[in-house]
């Protein structure tokens, strides 16, 4: 191992730093200072206007709680659409001058680089995937003529064996095809301990000494080489940054659901990602992957201990991204987005039903940044901030929700019993209700301007852009794209209203979120989808019979949110078919820049190229074809362990009854015993390949033996027939077995 690097602390600045700190700092201030003078004005005149539209204005309890809910409400979404404004100024501008990239945009090229690791932690997610990706990422890194600067490291927490042996393989035809010895670097913790968090911190102490920054990928992480190289020379110009983070755009989608987030990201989310990083400036968010972070200032600051409270403040922090962030702020050191950093990817999930799921694990992540919101201890004001802002992406549903229950306690009061005319206590004067139609329209329209405001000065901002507009089918073809976007995230909205309750409620009470892989590659099945979403669809039945007895004004306005609950299952089921997302991309419609003209990326090239994986005979899975095949089983004994004391006996109980009774009778955990015993492997491969052909195995060698003895390059006279003899087989599978023993 080579000598720690010494790391530059931010308290020995030189003078040009602290100068540029102390701009972008006034910068800051004053920019926040305007924006939320914007806020709170278009918030107020809002308030006010919803006042003159309740009939006591205000006066009652309800109508108390609704003006309480529609500031909440009304503030969050007049603060998305001035974000986006800052952005549309800040991409018209050409740029922010305070921004890292502008800041060194002449001298970057000159900048030496440093050893840099870049780590994906991955846990039961597509192993064919991920490992394309990883590969795509590498060739595009060697195409710089930089490779030499960076490791790889698979960190993978997987338990079930049919994840992690198939990593192993990948891995290793990886090593094999890019030459990537000595370079790509697989490791598998046996013990789980805080999830994602920990798995980073095992890196990090065990190599963390090695290498300057890290980069933390997600399994579906993409990067262009070139993008990772202008990251480090960043982060070597700028020795008081700790984390600089890139805004991954999507890619690679093929359903419905996930093109419509693709073409979202990649229209709206420049100018929110440019508003937010003029901001934020040198105090913004960490978001998990695609980032650089400086190792020692993070080994050293950023340790997230679990939390001691009670109910949802007790156990692990599960969004840790935000706090590493807010740590590494006060420490001292600068966290900087920087939109401009091309050339990062991600993918969406394929489906609404697979976003909620992560989603879940979200929602009760960002509840519990409410304690370090109001109780941690030397946090920057910023951070505070991005924190409030996790807070109500989830909480504004059942926020949401709770608003239209008291409007429907409204109408239902001034419909079905009579006006009360002394709605405070012991009031001497009546209060005469009225109505403003005109208001209740002048609010409504205000409200659709701030929230397609944004869409419309995305669509201007591509307009602007001759190759943009071009990359995304022209003028006709974008904008029908938009209308379509629009329709659709009408139909999902009030289905995420219902799951993100569901989530916040769950997490108030405790209940405990299991960390699960995602899928990232499957469509919905009908069956399992509509029970997911019964019981939102028997709420909205009930909503809108409800709104139809009081008034037909009242059950047209109860529409838009019943008919999306009571069509989930339908909408979540055809928006995850990858057939449909196909047709639309033939049409041109919700197509982005980088799947075709001038702008075409060359990661996604690589990442379609050949699978890594072979494919296993059927009906074998990955832990048979590890016992069965020589070249799966010697690898899997160089990986695995030597097994010793009361391990050693229970490994030993279990391949005599796994050769006996066969695979199948194996739990997911003795399986994975099995598979990490480097003497078991040995012994039943031997094993398995010497029983008869009536036993457990037989039928299993059997497959092996036609696929080894029908593939090329395995010495078997090209006149053999499919069925060969299983002695032959064996034999062949022991020479192979020592071959690759050997190798």
């Amino acid at each position: 191992m080579s000598e720690p690097l010494q790391e530059v602390l931010p308290l020995n600045r030189p003078t040009g730093v602290e100068s540029a700190s102390r701009s972008w700092r006034l910068a800051a201030w004053w920019r926040r200072g305007v924006f939320t003078t914007l806020v709170l004005a278009q918030t107020v005149a809002g308030i006010w206007a919803m006042l003159g539209i309740l009939p006591y204005h205000g006066a009652t309890g309800v109508e108390f709680a609704l003006i309480v809910l529609f500031a909440l409400l009304f503030g969050w979404i007049s603060a998305g659409m001035w974000i986006a404004v800052f952005g549309f100024v800040v991409r018209r501008g050409g740029g922010d001058r305070l921004s890292l990239l502008q800041r060194h945009r002449h001298d970057l090229g000159q900048t030496p680089l440093a050893p840099t690791a870049v780590v994906m932690p991955i846990y039961h997610e597509d192993v064919e995937r991920s490992m394309r990706g990883l590969r795509a990422t590498y060739r595009s890194l060697e195409r710089t003529g930089r490779l030499a600067h960076f490791e790889f490291f698979i960190l993978s927490d997987s338990r079930d064996p049919e994840y992690w042996l198939a990593e192993q393989e990948a891995w290793h035809r990886l090593c094999c095809e890019l030459g990537a010895q000595g370079r790509l670097h697989y490791r598998r913790r046996r013990v789980n301990l805080k999830a994602k968090t920990g798995n980073v911190g095992d890196f990090l102490r065990r190599w963390g000494q090695r290498f300057r920054y890290f980069i933390v990928f997600d399994a579906d992480s993409l990067m262009c080489g070139d993008t990772l190289v202008r990251m480090v020379r960043l982060m070597e110009r700028e020795p008081q940054c700790g984390i600089l983070q890139t805004a991954p755009a999507l890619i690679n989608a093929r359903s419905p659901f996930a093109r419509l987030q693709q073409f979202s990201n990649h229209v709206y989310g420049p100018l929110f990602t440019s508003g937010l990083a003029a901001l934020q400036l040198g105090e913004a968010a960490y978001w998990g992957h695609n980032a650089i972070i400086r190792t020692q200032p993070f080994m050293r600051h950023c340790g997230l201990r679990a939390m001691r409270g009670l109910g949802l403040f007790r156990g692990p922090v599960l969004s840790h991204d935000f706090v590493e962030a807010a740590y590494m702020s006060r420490a001292g050191y600068e966290v900087w987005l920087e939109p401009e950093l091309h050339g990062s990817y991600e993918e969406s999930p394929p489906s609404l039903d697979d976003e909620l799921t992560r989603d879940r694990r979200w929602a009760k992540g960002n509840l519990q940044h409410l304690r370090l919101l109001v109780g941690g201890r030397g946090l920057h004001f910023a951070h505070r901030m991005a924190f409030l802002n996790g807070i109500l992406s989830y909480a504004a549903a059942p926020l949401w929700l709770g608003f239209l229950i008291l409007s429907a306690i409204e109408a239902a009061r001034l419909t079905l019993w009579p006006i009360d005319y002394f709605p405070r206590p012991y009031s001497p004067f009546p209060a005469w209700p009225q109505w403003h139609p005109d208001w209740a329209l002048v609010l409504a329209l205000a409200t659709a301007v701030v929230l397609f405001l944004p869409k419309i000065l995305a669509l201007t901002d591509v307009l602007l852009r001759r190759a943009r507009r071009r990359a995304y089918g022209g003028y006709w073809r974008l904008s029908a794209g938009i209308l379509l976007e629009s329709i659709g995230s009408v139909m999902l909205a009030p289905v995420r209203m219902f799951a993100h309750t569901r989530y916040v409620l769950g997490a108030l009470l405790a209940i405990r979120v299991h960390w699960t892989g995602q899928n990232r590659s499957e469509e919905l099945a009908w069956g399992p989808t509509l029970l997911r979403h019964t019981p939102a669809a028997l709420i909205a039945v009930g909503w809108g019979a409800f709104g139809y007895y009081l008034s037909p004004e009242f059950f047209y306005w109860s529409l838009p949110v019943a008919i999306p609950l009571l069509l989930g299952a339908p909408t979540s089921v055809i928006l995850s078919r990858f057939a449909w997302g196909e047709r639309l991309r033939r049409a041109g419609l919700w197509v982005i820049p980088q799947e075709a003209g001038e702008l075409a990326e060359p990661l996604l090239v690589d990442l379609d190229k050949g699978p890594l994986l072979r494919e296993a005979p059927p009906g074998l899975n990955a832990f048979e074809m590890t016992v069965l095949d020589p070249h799966h089983n010697a690898l899997a004994r160089r990986l695995a362990r030597t097994d010793r004391g009361p391990r050693g006996r229970l490994v030993e109980e279990l391949r005599t009854r796994c050769r006996e009774e066969g695979p199948q009778g194996l739990s997911v955990r003795e399986a994975s015993l099995l598979a990490d015993s480097r003497e078991a492997l040995a012994w039943l491969h031997r094993a398995a390949w010497m029983v008869g052909p009536e036993q457990p195995w037989g039928a299993r060698t059997n497959a092996l033996a036609v696929a080894i003895c029908n593939s090329p390059g395995r010495g078997v006279p090209s006149g053999k027939t499919s069925q060969p003899d299983r002695t032959e087989a064996a034999v062949l599978c022991e020479r192979e077995s020592q071959r690759s023993g050997s190798s």
